[in-house]
């Protein structure tokens, strides 16, 4: 798919992440559509990227449809929007478990499938949703980002197989973690076990491989990270247990800390 004058919707763009991806579809001729629920941050990305800006918060069941009919088009939908949720469920409310699964789960997939016919309808198109390497393997305190994950991931992959022979593509980009930008960025923390990180551009230059060529799924982390992730996916008990020797919790009690007014 090419992304020179497609028009793309990009959710969360408000995010570091987002920001990211943002000034690079912008460099590579993009007729932009940017998306989040805060109108000063959005306001700024109108001037500066020559983009239409929908104001719409993900939670709300009626704004993500609105959102897909305002971006009626649409040719290249990037779902990046997410929230950390981190931390123990049983420190959740319901509310706030509701939140979780509606914008990291339920809005992407929504849209997904308000915006394919359309894509389908003109024979061309590309889906890309944002995940983590969450969606591979559990880790401590991240029951709901991992469910979330683990969801988009299974929806993307067989959504895919569904769209199959139409002319839209649909991908999957799995950062690990990111410095610099992005939710584990804002946290301040290291790294559980001192794991490497990636740059918000490795990210980007993810995102722009999986909708130029089609690939299915991708994941942008070091490669010790990649291989510790497949192992833990096979072997989930195991990875418990070293996940507990590595002694991490009071890196995932600071992260958790740090994340706690984003639910």
């Amino acid at each position: 798919m090419h992304i020179a004058g497609a028009t793309v919707l990009l959710t969360g763009v408000t995010g570091g992440i987002g920001g990211a991806l943002a000034a690079e579809l912008s460099a590579r001729g993009a007729d932009l559509v940017l998306t989040g629920r805060r109108r000063e941050a959005l306001e700024p990305l109108e001037e500066r990227y020559g983009a239409r800006t929908i104001l719409a918060d993900l939670a709300d069941p009626d704004d993500v449809l609105r959102l897909a009919k305002e971006a009626e088009g649409t040719e290249i939908l990037i779902a990046n929007a997410a929230l950390p949720s981190s931390g123990e469920v049983l420190d959740y409310t319901p509310a706030q478990i509701d939140r979780s699964l509606a914008v990291n789960l339920r809005a992407p997939a929504m849209l997904a499938r308000l915006l394919a016919p359309g894509m389908v309808a003109a024979g061309r198109g590309h889906i890309c949703f944002v995940g983590s390497l969450s969606g591979m393997a559990a880790t401590k305190s991240s029951s709901l980002y991992t469910a979330t994950k683990f969801g988009l991931r299974g929806f993307s992959l067989s959504f895919r197989q569904d769209l199959h022979g139409t002319g839209v593509g649909v991908s999957i980009v799995q950062p690990g973690f990111v410095r610099d930008l992005g939710m584990f960025a804002d946290t301040g923390s290291r790294t559980p076990g001192g794991a490497r990180t990636v740059s918000p551009q490795q990210v980007v230059k993810g995102v722009m491989r999986a909708i130029e060529r089609d690939v299915a799924e991708i994941n942008v982390a070091p490669l010790e990270l990649k291989f510790l992730t497949k192992i833990a996916s096979h072997f989930p008990g195991f990875a418990e247990r070293v996940q507990r020797l590595a002694g991490a919790d009071q890196t995932v009690e600071a992260i958790v800390a740090a994340q706690r007014s984003s639910r």
